[in-house]
């Protein structure tokens, strides 16, 4: 997973590789496919793939299965069912 940092790194090599004149699509995306790995240590993850795997599109784990929420705003959890306890939800 990429923080904004390393996200906007990674998304500026996978837009500049639109504009590549490389003559096939490994070559137009390798930059992504490297600075991925040097980031996250993880080698053979597919370009588009990358694009989703930023930390800023998931919410926090579920308090019960650990499990990351599917995005900041989720009110439940998908694997578990467990409703989400927000500080507004025990004020009223």
């Amino acid at each position: 997973m990429l923080d904004e940092v390393e996200f906007e790194e990674v998304s500026n090599l996978y837009r500049a590789a639109f504009r590549s004149t490389e003559p096939t699509m490994e070559a137009r995306f390798a930059p992504v496919s490297r600075a991925y790995e040097r980031l996250t240590g993880y080698a053979g993850c597919h370009p588009n793939a990358v694009m989703h795997h930023r930390i800023a599109q998931y919410g926090p784990p579920c308090t019960a299965c650990g499990k990351q929420l599917r995005t900041p705003e989720a009110r439940h959890c998908a694997a578990c069912g467990t409703v989400r306890q927000t500080p507004d939800a025990s004020s009223r």
